[in-house]
């Protein structure tokens, strides 16, 4: 990998910034969301896979256990992440106006 000089990089450029339209902002948080279930999905399908191949001998038992426990931790990281939306929902909800 070549490592391009700092003086060849060219002029700085601003971060672009996000369009403020009512119903725009949300998109990029459903987004990582959506993401975020979908990891969840495919890591539960890669440990099936794997148990699949560890029980007809084609696997190997100790790729089947790491399969297991990436996807118990995501699946983990999910239900936090979700906990910690539902406790700032409950938060916003008790906040007087």
């Amino acid at each position: 990998m070549a490592i391009t000089p700092i003086g060849t990089l060219g002029s700085f450029a601003p971060p672009t910034v996000l369009p403020t339209t009512p119903g725009s902002a949300d998109q990029p948080f459903a987004d990582a969301l959506t993401r975020m279930v979908d990891k969840v999905e495919e890591s539960g399908a890669t440990a099936n896979d794997a148990i699949s191949r560890m029980l007809d001998g084609s696997g190997d038992v100790h790729e089947a256990m790491i399969a297991l426990q990436s996807a118990d931790m995501t699946f983990q990281l999910a239900i936090q992440v979700r906990n910690k939306l539902v406790t700032a929902y409950q938060d916003i909800m008790r906040m007087p106006v």
